[in-house]
């Protein structure tokens, strides 16, 4: 694989997508179907970075070869969905012998701002997804996301009219339940691979915790976490959150507390020294965080088991 340029372009508006692309004009300035082998990605433009001003969801299978994307290689053979916010840095792929199929569908953030899905989009995580946790469709899902995408480019290609914004917005957001269901599934039928990937997470807190890193790094964080599991800091959150109903801010908080009952039952440390040890800058936050989690004071906790 060549070497990305990786100084991002910015692309403002989906007009200039299209011509960047050398696709036909878009129907609509603020939305936009395009199908996948019409895209033209020159010399100029193949391994390179850019930075979009609007979202970009694209359904990707390979008909031919093995595709590079984003950071690496990754495998389309059978398909996948994903998903990129506004400012999002993405890169494209001009791979020798590479050929995909698919749609991608591009929305301007004003096209939705006025609707409930400007608000509820944030609530979606699988947008700041890594391109190595894209979402895998069954047929039944392939056939229901198609038809979605089919249905926006049916209307993009009916006479615009008072009702055209509605509908497509309409459109977009029933696209994004279902995606939100089917990550759900694939969290659930790659059980195997959440609970080894849950497995690490708890390794790699407990190697944090006890090998002293909080006093020389201070808290764990969810990006930490993620970076050393190598997936994105949402996918982790999501991941956990479906395997054990916590995200991963809750179980690093719970990792702490149970941390911090083994000092205060088998050490003589006072609070401040076990907050200074768990990585607290002040004492004051750590007891915070021990009575919500546990509705006892650090002292409280101690004192009921004498």
């Amino acid at each position: 694989m060549e070497k990305k340029n990786n100084n991002p372009a910015k692309i403002s508006s989906i007009s200039q997508f299209h011509d960047l692309f050398q696709l036909p004009k878009p129907l609509h300035p603020m939305v936009s179907l395009v199908d996948n082998t019409k895209l033209v990605i020159n010399e100029d433009l193949a391994n390179h970075a850019f930075l979009l001003d609007f979202y970009k969801i694209s359904y990707k299978f390979s008909t031919k070869g093995k595709m590079g994307y984003g950071q690496g290689y990754y495998d389309f053979n059978e398909g996948g969905l994903m998903f990129a916010s506004p400012t999002q840095l993405i890169f494209t792929e001009n791979e020798e012998g590479v050929e995909y199929g698919g749609y991608t569908l591009l929305f301007h953030p004003d096209f939705i701002r006025n609707y409930p899905l400007g608000k509820s989009i944030k609530k979606y995580g699988f947008f700041s997804y890594d391109t190595n946790e894209a979402l895998h469709l069954s047929d039944s899902e392939k056939t229901i996301i198609i038809g979605l995408l089919q249905s926006i480019d049916n209307e993009l290609n009916t006479a615009i009219d008072e009702m055209s914004q509605d509908v497509i917005v309409s459109y977009i957001d029933v696209l994004l339940n279902y995606s939100n269901r089917f990550y759900k599934r694939q969290f659930i039928t790659r059980k195997t691979i959440s609970h080894d990937l849950l497995l690490k997470v708890e390794e790699t807190l407990d190697n944090y915790i006890s090998n002293s890193e909080t006093l020389k790094r201070g808290l764990p964080t969810v990006e930490f976490l993620a970076s050393q599991i190598n997936v994105s800091s949402h996918y982790l959150s999501d991941m956990l959150r479906n395997l054990t109903g916590l995200n991963a801010q809750q179980h690093i908080h719970s990792k702490l507390i149970e941390k911090s009952k083994d000092f205060l039952i088998t050490t003589n440390l006072s609070v401040a020294e076990i907050a200074y040890q768990l990585g607290f800058e002040y004492p004051q936050s750590f007891s915070k965080l021990f009575k919500k989690k546990t509705n006892l004071t650090p002292l409280e906790f101690k004192n009921s088991l004498n």
